[in-house]
């Protein structure tokens, strides 16, 4: 073994756990490393095989990976080497994945070698240029032929395009025992925000010729298709040239540019020079610079110049530098920092195997990736380092001031930040620059830029007075970049500034509000008129709004998802202005969900019956379970619904494509679960959850009434039982509701073994507390003594008590099945409060902390507001909730334990 090897080896083992674990887990491969046969050890990488391409593609990612790793360490493998490996194995990896992916759809379908599958993926990014790194993420666009694309018979090709995306993206970027292979980031594509994961070659080309922005211009200098139909995506880059490059400039594009260059800077906030934390790739000085450097350049003069049309780094500087546009000494200074860059970051990605590109924060660790490289110590890295980043940033200053980096709007200048009362006020003028950089698509245009300056003192007001200002500039950055448009939403706040609070609030305090607003700006509409704050009508009074100017049935689904999202919004702000009870937040919730079930769910079945005609005496039965059922509902709540049909299920419906009875209503379940949530123009509605129905997930997705009695007299296990304490009829025939109750009071008079059921409803949640812990201090859903707590012990008293005299005890409504047990002595009547506080905290942090966790200090304010009586809101009113929720679950605690004889650890 020669001295490289034995050093290279040495600095693996030492310094990078990732390549020290691969060398022992690949003993074949380290004895030809050990050996310094490079070349065959790269060979007998790339031939690691496995039936199972996730198993194949990882076991090759990884072999390479250390083939690589310490070839590098050992000067055999050139920084050009590496990268084309990497960048070469990405696309093979890709390709395999995406035939794989199409192929399991269509089994029968050749997909391998050189056949066709109507796919392909544009290398963007460092792949595209073939300079990926050892732990890089790529970022292809996936585009298909809707012609062409193997499908089964009843996929449309944009389903069987999106399914093949889905399962390539998990193919490659899942971590299993074996690792992964790369991850997949595929946020380049057009209108990323709303658009499906693969798109149609048509659609992706009237994106490039009509409505794309500067930056992607920028993207596709380095674009290259690389797999799947190899040809067809090469056909449409060729489509696309006059996008990338322009013969000529007017003054709107050079400006994009001007944003462009200025983003690199104002995007960045870490340490301005080499040390510990700063960023190699977004830094002062680092590699984006160098790249954007070149590419800036080739933007402007490749239009005219076809010889700047190359995809590498050094190729592009190279390239400029022999056309004269940059001088040769700085395109040798810049390619060689580059490199040096670049290999820097593989020394601190070999480490761990970490998408990294920050230098270690500690001494140790700093020092561990200098040796890892050669050098003596921590130190001498960062001095090279600085050494290298000045020369950098020197040519980038030069750049930025040639396209006008410099400029800096008076409304967001740092004085006047500092005045609002900003932390940190020139990064966020760097931020607030970046808003306006051309990237961010809402404000793209000169029109949309003139309007957000209209009210960007005023906002900036109001965001510097939000709760928490930090959070609310986040979200509302969120916010622009996935609007497709924002100049309606400017105007509407130059109209009303009052909103302008309302919104900054909204934005600092619940993420599901700032999600929605993200998706229709719109919403805020809803809330000019003060009768937004009012509660939702009736039921029956929704669905006659529901059902007014909607002349069929796709203008009915656009309508009831505008109407219901305007409900939900207008609902989430009242709760953090604290303008109702959360309970009846709850309640009106669940109205607002119940009148678009039945008005969907009626209109659905109206539409079906156009084609398959109707069943006499037939008609589907939606049953609404859980907080549907119990008319409780949170922002967060998914759609627990069940499917019954009435009359005979060997019955045949009358229309021009006749169908059985269970093949008929399983068909219109489906399209009524797809009226409730597949996404229209209009956004989405709710998620559909139907795994209570009988058998679950395997059973039929609608039986009949008799059916289903049958199974749940004579098969259903407890827990279904105990689900069908909370079940309501939310759409069916008028006699349905009266039918339900009957039967669900004669089922619990059954006779039961008082010790089984006891037996089985504490093993039941004892299963349940081992797989669903509790998310966070907060959980009080899954915290012991919180609500799922609460809803076992009604249901089994329920059940136990065969439901009461007359079925006192049986209503949906856990809060009066409670009360009712309270009333009969067998509960304490300390329950009722305690549901009701748990109920109130729980749709609140459903819409303020989705997550359960701890609260900053403004959303414990709202979360105090909503839950305590107002001589409770005091200063330590966070202090007096945290003793009402531990009141509320001891109160829990001591009726389990008096109950089943269990004490609950709190």
């Amino acid at each position: 073994m020669s001295a490289e090897w034995d050093d290279a080896l040495h600095r693996a083992r030492t310094h990078a756990p990732f390549l020290s674990d691969l060398l022992g887990r690949e003993e074949d491969i380290a004895a030809l490393l050990a050996r310094g046969e490079a070349e065959a050890a790269l060979k007998l990488a790339l031939a690691r095989g496995d039936p199972d391409v996730c198993v194949r593609l990882r076991r090759q990612r990884r072999a390479l990976a250390l083939v690589l790793g310490v070839g590098d360490l050992a000067g055999a493998f050139p920084l050009s080497r590496v990268m084309a490996e990497l960048s070469d194995f990405a696309d093979r990896a890709l390709d395999t994945a995406m035939r794989d992916a199409v192929g399991s759809r269509v089994p029968d379908h050749d997909v391998w070698g050189d056949a066709p599958i109507g796919m392909v993926a544009l290398a963007l990014g460092k792949q595209g240029a073939g300079e990926l790194n050892y732990s890089s993420d790529i970022d292809p666009i996936l585009l298909y032929d809707p012609r062409t694309i193997p499908r089964r018979d009843r996929d449309e090709p944009a389903e069987a395009a999106q399914m093949a995306a889905r399962r390539l993206v998990q193919t490659m970027g899942s971590a299993t025992a074996e690792g992964y292979v790369l991850r997949v980031d595929l946020r380049l594509r057009p209108a990323s925000e709303v658009s499906p994961l693969a798109i149609s070659y048509d659609a992706a080309l009237t994106h490039y010729e009509s409505s794309a922005l500067a930056w992607e211009r920028a993207a596709f200098i380095r674009a290259r298709s690389a797999s799947g139909d190899v040809a067809a995506g090469e056909r449409f880059l060729h489509a696309i040239r006059s996008f990338v490059w322009r013969k000529s400039l007017d003054f709107g594009a050079i400006d994009e540019i001007s944003r462009l260059v200025r983003r690199i800077r104002e995007s960045y906030d870490g340490p301005p020079r080499p040390g510990p934390g700063y960023d190699l790739k977004r830094g002062r000085g680092g590699i984006r610079e160098v790249e954007f450097y070149a590419q800036t350049h080739q933007l402007i003069h490749g239009g005219r110049i076809p010889e700047l049309r190359v995809r590498g780094t050094r190729q592009a500087l190279d390239a400029l530098a022999q056309a004269g546009i940059i001088g040769a000494a700085d395109a040798q200074e810049l390619g060689e920092s580059y490199d040096r860059l670049r290999v820097i970051e593989h020394r601190l990605q070999m480490v761990r195997d970490r998408q990294t590109h920050a230098l270690p924060a500690a001494a140790e660790e700093m020092d561990n990736v200098a040796r890892l490289d050669g050098l003596a110590d921590g130190a001498a890295l960062v001095a090279e380092l600085d050494d290298v980043t000045t020369r950098v940033a020197e040519r980038f200053d030069h750049l930025l001031e040639m396209h006008g980096g410099k400029a800096q709007p008076a409304a967001s200048a740092p004085a006047h930040l500092a005045q609002l009362g900003f932390d940190e006020p020139a990064a966020l003028a760097e931020r607030i620059a970046g808003w306006k950089d051309g990237r961010v698509k809402s404000l793209r245009s000169d029109a949309a830029l003139a309007a957000f300056a209209e009210i960007e003192p005023a906002l900036l007001a109001a965001l510097a007075a939000a709760p928490m200002p930090e959070r609310a500039i986040t979200r509302w950055e969120q916010m622009l970049a996935r609007l497709p448009s924002a100049f309606n939403l400017f105007k509407l706040l130059a109209a009303r500034p009052g909103l302008l609070d309302t919104l900054a609030r909204v934005l600092a305090l619940s993420p599901a509000l700032a999600d929605a607003l993200a998706r229709r700006s719109d919403l805020l509409d809803a809330l000019i008129d003060r009768t937004a704050f009012a509660l939702p009508p009736p039921v029956e009074a929704l669905k006659r709004e529901y059902h007014a100017d909607a002349p069929n049935y796709e203008r009915l689904l656009d309508r009831v998802r505008r109407e219901v999202s305007e409900r939900r919004f207008a609902l989430g702000v009242q709760l953090i202005d604290h303008a109702h009870d959360p309970l009846e937040i709850a309640a009106g919730l669940s109205r607002t969900a119940e009148a678009a079930i039945d008005v969907l769910a009626g209109a659905a079945a109206d539409n079906f019956a156009e084609e398959h005609g109707r069943i006499e005496g037939g008609q589907l039965v939606v049953l609404g379970f859980g907080r549907l059922g119990g008319g409780v509902l949170t922002h967060a709540s998914d759609l627990d619904l069940v499917y019954l049909f009435t009359g005979d299920y060997a019955a045949e419906s009358r229309g021009r494509r006749p169908l059985g009875a269970t093949q008929y209503f399983n068909r219109l379940a489906q399209r009524v679960s797809a009226a409730l949530s597949v996404p229209t123009a209009e956004g989405a509605l709710y998620e559909v959850d139907t795994r209570l129905r009988p058998s679950g997930a395997q059973g039929l997705l609608a039986v009949s009434t008799d059916s289903f009695a049958r199974y749940q007299r004579e098969q259903a296990w407890t827990w279904e039982h105990m689900a069908l304490m909370r079940a309501r009829v939310l759409h069916g025939p008028p006699e349905a509701p009266g039918v339900l109750a009957g039967f669900v009071r004669d089922l619990v008079a059954m006779k039961r073994d008082p010790a089984a059921l006891k037996g089985a409803v504490l093993e039941m949640r004892a299963e349940m507390a081992r797989h669903k812990p509790p998310a966070g201090p907060l959980d009080v859903k899954l915290l012991r003594g919180g609500l799922v707590d609460l809803e076992f012990l009604t249901h089994y008293l329920q059940l136990r008590e065969g439901g009461g005299p007359d079925g006192a005890f049986l209503d949906p409504h856990l809060r009066a099945a409670v009360d009712a047990l309270a009333g009969a002595g067998l509960v304490s009547g300390d329950l009722v409060a305690a549901h009701d506080l748990l109920t109130r905290l729980l749709v609140s942090l459903r819409l303020v902390a989705p997550d359960g966790m701890e609260l900053p200090e403004a959303a414990r304010g709202v979360l105090v507001a909503n839950c305590l009586e107002a001589d409770c809101r005091e200063e330590d009113g966070w202090d007096a909730l945290l003793a009402a929720l531990d009141k509320a679950r001891h109160a829990v605690a001591q009726a389990w334990a008096k109950t089943f004889d269990e004490t609950l650890e709190l």
